[in-house]
């Protein structure tokens, strides 16, 4: 296995697939929307946000500015939902699990590269990376160390075909490292990790759930909105709240010079306001809001330390730095223990 050389880079033939499929895959939000004078606004989601964002779009059909806006959205693996828009697929309004997948749009001219400008950053909805483990904790797992005992093994997805694996590696990584001030213990432990105790690594965060779920591995990374998700299906699985982690942002941004711009603007906004950011909430991510997430507290304990990729440098930083192929820090160590 090998990283890929950008991740928002992904194959234009995995584009045209989905954006071929995306009418009659049962993804539409509005299938049978009938003719009217409304805007129509196009959107592209991650797939893992699909549930809530349905909520949220329900909401604001009963504002005086949602009154008559119609959705037709398309969800899918974030990376190749923003390969779709990037191959030419019809989007006014984008939203991904995280901001390497909005990086090819904004290369591409169709994103503003002040997206991110506004009080919020262009983030209405994140979550952390966070452990999954057995009913019962058998291993005792309660930080990163334990990942470490000799037996324990950790089902994570494949770093080189999934952001949420980049993202749990880096998480390691930035709890190890002290947020990348200390670099080779981020990388000793990571050749630990990964040569001792990965033997499973899934393509995609979906198929991580499932082998774990099943019965493989000790302990699962995951996005703690899908570690509340399993546990609200009652699965025999406890998170276990960590005290050091990575903060996961998630965008959502209007495409420039969109045909149905003033609605996706509209849209966009109501995305901040108290009532969506509550059904962000609900839904097991961790709100922008300050006031909601005062709400909902004990459903997202506060780690004691949560780095974010901003500690590390920056997204570009990191991509070259530690997932850059053959010189890369994390890619070499994956490299060498999956040959």
């Amino acid at each position: 296995m090998r990283f890929r050389p950008s991740r928002h880079l992904v194959a234009l033939a995995a584009a045209a697939a989905l954006t071929a499929c995306s009418a009659g895959d049962g993804q539409r939000a509005d299938d049978d929307a009938a003719a009217g004078s409304g805007p129509t606004v196009d959107l592209s989601a991650a797939e893992g946000a699909r549930a809530a964002l349905d909520e949220v779009i329900a909401a604001f059909g009963t504002t005086e500015a949602g009154e008559d806006v119609r959705f037709d959205v398309t969800s899918g693996p974030s990376a190749q939902q923003a390969a779709a828009v990037v191959g030419g697929a019809s989007a006014d309004f984008v939203t991904f699990a995280s901001v390497p997948d909005l990086s090819g749009l904004v290369d591409a001219g169709l994103v503003d590269p002040d997206w991110n400008a506004g009080v919020y950053r262009g983030i209405p909805y994140g979550s952390v990376v966070t452990m999954l483990v057995r009913e019962g904790n058998p291993w005792g797992v309660t930080d990163w160390d334990d990942l470490l005992a000799p037996g324990l093994e950790v089902v994570t997805p494949d770093p080189t075909a999934s952001g949420a694996g980049e993202l749990n590696l880096l998480a390691a990584y930035a709890a190890t490292s002290n947020g990348g001030a200390d670099p080779q213990a981020g990388r000793d432990y990571l050749a630990a990790l990964v040569g001792d105790h990965i033997e499973s690594s899934p393509a995609s965060p979906e198929e991580a759930v499932e082998v774990f779920v099943q019965g493989a591995g000790d302990v699962l990374l995951l996005s703690e909105r899908d570690a509340v998700r399993l546990e609200r299906d009652g699965a025999a699985v406890r998170r276990v709240p960590l005290a050091t982690t990575l903060r996961i942002d998630s965008p959502a941004v209007v495409i420039d010079n969109a045909p149905d711009v003033v609605a996706a603007q509209e849209f966009n906004d109501f995305l901040y306001t108290a009532q969506a950011q509550r059904i962000w909430a609900s839904s097991g991510f961790r709100p922008a809001d300050p006031g909601v997430a005062r709400e909902f507290a004990d459903d997202f304990p506060a780690p004691e330390t949560l780095w974010t990729v901003d500690d590390l440098g920056g997204w570009s930083a990191v991509e070259a730095e530690l997932f850059r192929p053959g010189t890369g820090g994390i890619a070499v160590i994956y490299a060498e223990a999956t040959r």
